[in-house]
């Protein structure tokens, strides 16, 4: 019977280590593996992860475009039109509407709805922005649009 006195590891789960630079019956002896001096054979050597021996490295080879700083950028959820069709007819659909019915994860963020899709229901939709096309989609049913 097995109890935490007497516990083992399964049989084969457990593999020794390879032991390097032990004489010439582990296969491993003299220079353990790392083939005969040079930078990659001293102890501690070997190059900085990029480096291309002296060739400028593709990480400076490659151009840089454009520069967005994420810390002050305005982030918004994404609500498209077609996603407010899973809305009741003439229902107000706000923040909390929509992470109540699992479009919007958290209202970490402000919501933006933009057009992609159609819409036949009439609504009253609130959020912080509207993209052109989604806002004459939804008054061009008889629903009404409200930045907040």
């Amino acid at each position: 019977m097995k109890n935490l006195g007497n516990l083992s590891p399964a049989k084969g789960s457990n593999k020794d280590k390879k032991r390097l630079g032990r004489g010439p019956a582990s296969g491993q002896g003299k220079t353990a593996g790392k083939g005969h001096k040079g930078q990659k054979a001293r102890k501690g050597g070997g190059v900085a992860p990029g480096f291309e021996g002296g060739q400028t490295p593709l990480y400076r080879r490659l151009p840089k475009y454009g520069f967005k700083n994420t810390r002050t950028m305005k982030q918004f959820h994404i609500v498209n039109l077609a996603d407010l069709e899973t809305f009741q007819s003439e229902a107000v659909v706000d923040a909390e509407a929509l992470v109540k019915a699992g479009l919007v994860r958290n209202l970490k963020h402000p919501v933006k709805i933009l057009g992609a899709g159609k819409i036949e229901k009439k609504l009253t939709v609130k959020a912080a922005k509207f993209s052109k096309s989604a806002k004459a989609a939804i008054e061009g049913v008889g629903g009404s649009t409200q930045e907040i």
